[in-house]
């Protein structure tokens, strides 16, 4: 579809792991974004070949690991972020603070970034770049179900929540399948009876397929604010806009 360098996405606890790192590194991807596993099992091999290895974390300790196992930059998430998120429940703004001092490689902020503002407090508390990701499911562009796009258009604040933390922690609008969730947990079910409740393709049902009562409903905090179907070109302009204006403010207050 293109001529020019793209990046992927991998989750490291995809079953199919070494298929896509193989087809990644035969297809010459330039830049990979890891997450959810263990930072060096891929790194060395996929930096043998010339790759960009980026990896997701969300405490110390895995920046920590991506630094020593030879990571370019981490992203670090805070749990504000919607989809996959860290058990610690740490905010983007206690966490970039947390990591700097440690961490010698650039470090992305991710987690409640959807605003020019926002993207220079990130900046502010040491991050080199930012990661946004729900601000962009409410636009032309997103292959996300129409369904979805709306339920985002109208979250208000408190409609998500962070839950699934025995599984893999993910952060959701509050909808059918949430509260059947929430119900299990209240009659203490066990970890498999969860892990069946939520079965397989969940979050394809409800984000791509427009389910939004047994759908996994996948989206950050940010959607409290996000009201009205954009183009993405005019999200990333309008937020370089505020971004810059943001900084003039601040260097003429200090």
């Amino acid at each position: 579809a293109t001529s020019k360098p793209f990046a992927v996405n991998v989750p490291l606890l995809y079953p199919d792991i070494e298929l896509h790192i193989q087809n990644i590194i035969d297809l010459g991807v330039k830049i990979v974004i890891s997450s959810a596993g263990n930072p060096g099992k891929y790194t060395p091999r996929l930096k043998e070949a010339g790759i960009t290895v980026i990896h997701v974390v969300s405490n110390l300790k895995f920046a920590i690991k991506c630094q020593e196992v030879g990571v370019d930059a981490i992203v670090a998430e805070g749990f504000e972020a919607g989809g996959h998120n860290g058990r610690e429940e740490t905010t983007t703004m206690c966490l970039i603070p947390m990591l700097k001092p440690h961490i010698n490689i650039p470090i992305i902020a991710a987690g409640g970034i959807g605003t020019g503002a926002t993207m220079a407090a990130a900046f502010c508390l040491g991050a080199q770049a930012v990661q946004v990701g729900s601000r962009f499911v409410a636009t032309p562009e997103s292959s996300a179900h129409q369904n979805f796009k709306q339920s985002v258009i109208d979250a208000k604040d408190g409609q998500t929540q962070l839950t699934l933390k025995e599984i893999t922690p993910v952060r959701l609008i509050k909808n059918g399948f949430y509260e059947q969730v929430q119900e299990a947990y209240k009659r203490n079910a066990s970890v498999q009876e969860i892990s069946n409740l939520l079965g397989r393709g969940r979050a394809k049902k409800g984000m791509h397929l427009g389910d939004l009562e047994e759908g996994e409903l996948e989206i950050g905090q940010i959607s409290a604010y996000i009201n009205e179907l954009k183009p993405a070109a005019d999200i990333v302009n309008e937020m370089m806009v505020e971004f810059k204006q943001t900084i003039q403010t601040l260097n003429s207050q200090f």
